[in-house]
């Protein structure tokens, strides 16, 4: 038995509106109501058809059923819950989480959904229609306004598995998906791990509400052979990474005729000598930069990283919580010039374009793709200068636990990452303990020593 409309529910139904006339309209008759305020509207082939599910909105309004302000359908319409395709799920899912998200989670759990979805539908089921992964980014949201008639929705419709239809066949084979790429290579194991843990999270929320009887997500390979092969290998390539005076080349080269050429390639030196995260770079401002006296401009700095980019240009907390960072003199001399240079406010972001915008990770990417095809070097990615940073901080001689909090790591993540930077560890070990024995005999000839 359905649940009854709360009093303030308000919900109105409209006439039919014919839209027969209009040239490409394949269903002319329009049911239009609102729920609260908010219009829905669903089209028919035939105006009996039309007719038909109006009176049913008007027999639910009449026996106060609540409706759902999301279909706007009395929430009775619902389909059994293992009936309920996985698709629809997956909306309620997001709308559960979405409060208790960072920005950056929702944008990764969208898109971890959005290639999920298009996986587990009927085996016979057509070419999914173009935009179709962009489409579920924009409507798997709380706030999306659906559109019925939409290719895409009438798609997802007709093809999409219910929850009583996942097995741990089709999730399995979904599983196998997640992992590649578009182009059918491989994925970075994080993204693959990333994508799969928000489809199993989605579809075991799924059993735990008891939608599914049971859990029908593939269990992990079990065995010792397979694990070995299955690991997941976090270590950096660290003969990829630019040496320091390669990456000092690699600045100078940054610098042409582009107005946001010195922004780019102050943002990259950012990345470099603090070892900040991009995103961490492009929320940084000026009370967060602490600088000597200019008389004194031998001397370290330091930077308070506070925020980093959401992916939508709005400020978050940074991925691993607040840090301070030293800076070393080569850069306090750099960003000093740069924030004197540009006259930078308080409160103001330290790299903006020349309108105000926020700087395009695509551009930043071809800006330093050039200099280094200028440099006559390989090309490596942005966020490989941090890891630049850490394997030099590393070879080196600087503490493991200095370079993880710098970092804003553990030192066991960090130990994972840059494994292959920390060579001549065995000489030192083994300097380390013949100095402990440094004096110390061999053996002790009990016979001469004296009793006491």
């Amino acid at each position: 038995m359905s649940r009854r409309r709360p009093p303030n529910q308000d919900v109105r139904v409209f006439n039919i509106q014919n839209r027969f006339d209009r040239s490409g309209v394949t269903k002319p008759f329009i049911v239009r109501w609102k729920v609260d305020g908010k219009e829905h509207s669903r089209g028919h082939h035939t105006r009996p058809e039309a007719d038909g599910y109006r009176s049913r909105l008007l027999l639910a309004k009449r026996d106060g059923e609540r409706f759902d302000r999301r279909t706007g359908e009395p929430e009775s319409w619902a389909p059994a819950s293992e009936d309920l395709q996985a698709h629809l799920w997956a909306r309620k899912w997001v709308a559960e989480n979405w409060p208790e998200w960072q920005p950056r989670t929702r944008t990764n759990e969208l898109e971890g959904l959005a290639r999920f979805i298009p996986l587990v539908v009927d085996a016979r089921a057509p070419t999914a229609p173009p935009g179709l992964r962009g489409y579920l980014r924009d409507t798997l949201r709380p706030d999306a306004e659906l559109d019925p008639d939409h290719e895409c929705e009438r798609w997802l419709g007709r093809w999409v598995l219910a929850l009583g239809e996942l097995d741990r066949k089709n999730l399995a084979e979904a599983q196998t998906e997640l992992g590649k790429r578009d182009d059918g290579t491989t994925a970075a194991a994080e993204t693959s791990k990333r994508y799969r843990r928000t489809a199993k999270s989605c579809v075991r929320r799924a059993v735990e509400l008891e939608y599914i009887a049971a859990d029908p997500w593939p269990p992990s390979q079990r065995g010792r052979s397979r694990r070995k092969v299955n690991r997941v290998n976090l270590a950096v390539d660290v003969k990829r990474l630019h040496a320091p005076a390669t990456a000092v080349r690699v600045f100078a080269h940054m610098e042409n005729h582009q107005p946001a050429s010195r922004m780019y390639r102050m943002m990259t030196e950012t990345v470099y000598y603090a070892a900040l995260r991009p995103s961490e770079v492009k929320m940084l401002r000026p009370e967060a930069v602490h600088l000597p006296d200019e008389d004194k401009e031998d001397e370290w700095g330091a930077i308070d990283v506070d925020e980093a980019d959401d992916g939508e240009d709005n400020p978050a907390d940074p991925k691993t919580g607040r840090r301070r960072v030293p800076i070393p003199p080569r850069y306090v001399r750099r960003i000093r010039a740069w924030l004197k240079y540009n006259n930078i406010k308080p409160r103001q972001l330290i790299f903006r374009t020349r309108c105000g915008n926020a700087p395009s990770d695509t551009n930043w990417s071809r800006a330093l793709q050039g200099a280094h095809r200028r440099a006559k070097v390989h090309h490596i990615a942005v966020y490989d200068y941090r890891h630049a940073a850490a394997t030099t901080w590393i070879r080196n001689g600087m503490p493991l636990r200095e370079a993880a909090a710098r970092l804003g790591d553990s030192v066991e993540t960090l130990v994972a990452y840059y494994i292959d930077a920390m060579e001549g560890d065995e000489e030192r070990g083994n300097a380390a303990v013949e100095a402990a024995f440094d004096g110390v005999p061999e053996t002790i000839d009990l016979k001469k020593e004296k009793p006491s």
